[in-house]
């Protein structure tokens, strides 16, 4: 009888430290930080751009994490469009801004009606050219990603010009895959 209540007991024990920890790692990553779709940027003939974006499914819309690195400092437009294709030296094959809903380019925190889905806004590189980035976007439909490119370019983005923001060349460019 003591042999299986010093059984039962590590079993309970076992089981709420299990439940302990797969609580606390929700709560911290706030996302399934084992599921995502990711682009890995590579620059543009003439360019620096390299990094790493990724795309996880969050309640209410999609997290945006990742590094830029070899930017100029300051801030560069940084967008989806429509086609997961970077083959070309200026990086021109990816076309134009992802926009199925075929609104207006706007800034990133404007609602689904006053912006493109592509519209991700501006990312700023430090000194050191590197540019982090950590945002939550609440109109990319995260089923919808794969086959985008993430477009990294050499300006800011004005966020009210039509088309595209008047950000300048592209300098880096990544297609969104399952990983």
């Amino acid at each position: 009888m003591i042999r299986s209540r010093g059984l039962a007991a590590s079993a309970v024990l076992l089981l709420v430290t299990a439940a302990v920890t797969l609580l606390a790692a929700a709560a911290l990553t706030g996302c399934n930080s084992e599921e995502y779709v990711v682009a890995k940027i590579a620059p543009t003939q003439g360019n620096t751009a390299t990094g790493e974006i990724r795309f996880y499914k969050v309640e209410g819309g999609v997290r945006v994490v990742g590094k830029l690195e070899g930017l100029s400092p300051g801030l560069h437009g940084f967008h989806l469009h429509e086609k997961g294709d970077c083959s070309a030296p200026d990086a021109m094959s990816a076309g134009g801004h992802y926009n199925p809903a075929a609104t207006p380019h706007g800034a990133p925190d404007a609602d689904s009606a006053h912006r493109h889905g592509g519209d991700l806004g501006n990312l700023e590189a430090g000194a050191d050219g590197k540019a982090p980035v950590d945002r939550m976007d609440r109109v990319l439909v995260y089923e919808n990603l794969v086959g985008l490119a993430v477009l990294v370019h050499a300006n800011p983005d004005d966020l009210t010009s039509q088309p595209a923001g008047n950000a300048g060349p592209r300098v880096g460019c990544g297609v969104i895959a399952r990983r």
